[in-house]
């Protein structure tokens, strides 16, 4: 028998409605029939990635506010030999420059619109499924969108806070194309348990299984999605679709503690995490206690150091002036390090992100397939328009790109065929090559923070995934801005606040701190198998069996 990976402390101090699941087959999801679907592939003989596809259409139903299918994803996967990474963001359409944007919305225009047609990039989530399923999985990939087409066709009942989420975004969505159409039943949002059901969903969940997901790019929904895009003034192409393809990457990764935190490369913002992390590595953290305003300054201090970076350099890697390896210098972190203050909050001058909509899951297999991924419509319901014909979620990830050559990140300047700056991030941990942990925090610029966080928590101070999970967060989010949960230590939220961190105290945990899910391999998964933990902040299940 194969020694545990790690001996955790199984006593969670924190208020708690979940537990540690122990299995050698396992999903884990912000939503329950999502986790179940998953499971589903796996009792027919898939493995861990036709579950997390499986899973990732199901939610795309289940958890509307926060992903659809129009979203983009990401995934970093263990296929029992080596970690691969796939980047399934979107790409901008042809007819995108700073001018088009200008000649719409004004001289003054700095980023494209928030919401709308003219916030839609090629949405990447579908390619991702399929270019993940032909590589790596094992059932049919019809079979695996048939949990998903069966609830969107007989319905859900609304779960608590998905109708919470769902119910605050009406306002500002219902009137864009196709939103009340598709997600105000009675002319209203859902009440929690009701019957929601999606049938245009299915019809596209249908049209991609029956076509591995050439309708989406190359046929009827590529079409629907251009004429509803002239429709309402957009210029999105069925020839934009076409041309998109999802691209395998190497993960990037940075050791800490004995382990290494892999993430996937720029365009995306995973390499915030690994710089806080090599700053924390030039402390003894262990020796501070977890709570205590020393560890949670210190850490708040490096994420400062590491968003002042991230968001003057990360963009399309073919753009940006410096590379990652240079972003990840151990001398060069060194030198950040010591900008640290133990008694003073300071300003790095970091940017100021939007808040976000997205789902994080997991899963893993008793054959040692361990799949982290994630996907997204960026903030809640993205662009707020909705394809009627098929149901299709449009994402707002045009947003992130920048329409000022002078700006703060001239890398991000939007232009055809490019990938903006994105926040969605996957997370997988290795030690000495071989697989511990798949996991990932929701939640725009809160994602890096929440890897880094429940990281500390787990390697630092040994606890384990679900009350890491399950710990009070903060959120950092421009100059000596925080917000912190309502639960946090009284004494050191009083003790952050006399080092200067100027803090709002926030009982909204799902908008503001994120949600995780983890999955920790326990040894040999045929024998030992996994610990699972899934956050207590969303609706969801950490399943298996």
């Amino acid at each position: 028998m194969t020694e545990p990976t790690m001996n955790f402390n199984y006593t969670n101090p924190y208020t708690s409605t979940r537990l540690p699941v122990f299995a050698r087959n396992v999903v884990s999801t912000s939503h329950p029939l999502a986790a179940q679907a998953g499971l589903r592939m796996l009792y027919k003989g898939g493995n861990a990635v036709d579950a997390a596809i499986a899973a990732a259409a199901a939610i795309t139903i289940t958890e509307p506010v926060s992903n659809g299918l129009g979203s983009d994803a990401f995934c970093i996967l263990w296929d029992g030999k080596e970690l691969h990474g796939l980047n399934a963001s979107g790409r901008a359409p042809q007819s995108w420059t700073p001018e088009y944007f200008k000649r719409k919305y004004g001289d003054d225009a700095k980023n494209p619109p928030k919401r709308g047609i003219d916030a839609v990039t090629v949405p990447g989530a579908v390619a991702g499924w399929v270019a993940m399923s032909e590589r790596f999985g094992k059932l049919p990939f019809a079979d695996l969108m048939e949990p998903a087409i069966e609830i969107a066709e007989r319905g859900y009942l609304l779960p608590v806070v998905v109708q919470q989420k769902w119910a605050a975004a009406t306002p500002e969505l219902q009137g864009l194309p196709g939103f009340a159409q598709s997600f105000l039943p009675w002319g209203r949002a859902p009440q929690v348990g009701e019957l929601f059901q999606f049938k245009a969903a299915a019809r596209g969940l249908r049209a991609i299984a029956e076509t591995k997901g050439q309708a989406y790019y190359g046929g009827e929904i590529a079409q629907a999605i251009e004429k509803f895009a002239a429709q309402h003034g957009g210029s999105l192409k069925a020839s934009d679709f076409a041309a998109y393809k999802p691209e395998w990457v190497k993960p990037i990764g940075k050791n800490y503690r004995g382990y290494t935190l892999h993430e996937i490369p720029p365009n995306g913002q995973g390499i915030a995490a690994l710089i806080a992390l090599g700053i924390l590595d030039k402390f003894d953290l262990g020796s501070l206690p977890v709570d205590s305003v020393d560890s949670q300054h210190l850490q708040i201090e490096a994420m400062k150091l590491a968003f002042a970076d991230v968001y003057r350099y990360v963009a399309e890697p073919a753009s940006m002036e410096v590379t990652a390896e240079q972003m990840l210098d151990d001398a060069y972190l060194a030198s950040r390090a010591k900008l640290i203050d133990m008694k003073k909050a300071q300003d790095f001058k970091a940017g100021n992100p939007v808040k976000g909509g997205t789902i994080y899951l997991t899963a893993a297999d008793e054959n040692g397939m361990m799949v982290s991924f994630i996907q997204s419509n960026y903030m809640g319901f993205g662009s707020g328009c909705v394809e009627p014909s098929f149901g299709i979620s449009l994402q707002n990830r045009g947003h992130g790109f920048s329409l000022d050559a002078q700006g703060h990140n001239p890398a991000n300047l939007v232009a055809p065929g490019k990938r903006p700056f994105h926040t969605i991030i996957p997370a997988f941990l290795t030690k000495d090559g071989q697989p511990v942990m798949s996991y990932g925090v929701m939640g725009a610029n809160m994602q890096p923070q929440g890897h880094m966080q429940t990281l500390v928590r787990m390697l630092d101070y040994g606890q384990n995934p679900q009350a890491a999970c399950d710990a009070p967060r903060w959120r950092y989010n421009a100059g000596l801005e925080i917000n912190v949960e309502a639960n946090m230590n009284l004494a050191t939220v009083q003790g952050l606040a006399e080092r200067g961190h100027r803090m709002e105290v926030i009982n909204d945990s799902y908008q503001d701190f994120g949600a995780g899910q983890f999955i920790w391999r326990a040894g040999d998964p045929k024998v030992q198998g996994y610990v699972a933990a899934s956050d207590a902040r969303r609706d969801g299940l950490a399943a298996g069996f």
